[in-house]
């Protein structure tokens, strides 16, 4: 499928005309129709499909650039894997200045990344203890936060994260939608079975 032929708004197609892309990759045509259509998704698909581009697009499609305060957050186990998440967000959002991604993780100072929250966000991306330690200290809102993304979520599993995960996702009381992106779909079906959800679709590529 051409990303042409996505119905999405004009600032994503020229954002994703820019970064170069054409031709959705298989995991991208299979979960960004649900992903927009609201449903709760959790795929199985390997680094290198183009999974951050799969959730991105309706995480900042479902985005409400008037409003200043977190509204999606995308958890990742690693802070080089936050970092590439937050690079690839902020390429899909260069057509709308207004809305902003702020990036934090552990090893870095906090009362920057406090500031910087502090400016106005609109997408965080995390590692599941920097931000619940931001959490802690109030330094985040993430009332308001609709949607939240768990890339790695097995990863994230393996190096003990659940428990932030979990604790970090029931304080969101607001939350439309949970996305889910796994190596081993038994370990996102672990995590999935202990959290709330709605209208969950599974999707896994086909050569994987």
């Amino acid at each position: 499928m051409l990303y042409s032929e996505l119905q999405c708004s004009e600032a994503i197609h020229k954002a994703v005309e820019r970064m170069g892309f054409a031709e959705m990759t298989e995991i991208q045509e299979k979960t960004i129709p649900l992903m927009l259509a609201g449903h709760d998704v959790i795929a199985k698909a390997p680094t290198g499909t183009g999974k951050t581009c799969a959730f991105g697009i309706p995480v900042v499609e479902h985005i409400q650039p008037e409003n200043k305060y977190p509204q999606a957050v995308i958890m990742a186990p690693t802070r080089e894997l936050a970092q590439q998440i937050a690079e690839e967000l902020t390429n899909l959002t260069y057509f709308m200045p207004e809305v902003q991604v702020a990036c934090v993780y552990g090893g870095a100072n906090m009362e920057k990344q406090a500031k910087r929250l502090a400016e106005g966000c609109q997408i965080v991306v995390a590692t599941p203890g920097r931000l619940m330690d931001h959490y802690k200290h109030h330094s985040i809102d993430i009332s308001h936060v609709t949607q939240i993304v768990l890339d790695e979520a097995d990863e994230m599993l393996n190096m003990g994260f659940y428990k932030d995960v979990k604790q970090i996702i029931d304080t969101m009381k607001n939350r439309k939608s949970l996305f889910g992106y796994c190596l081993v779909m038994l370990c996102g079906a672990y995590i999935y079975g202990n959290i709330r959800i709605s209208r969950l679709l599974k999707c896994r590529l086909t050569s994987v």
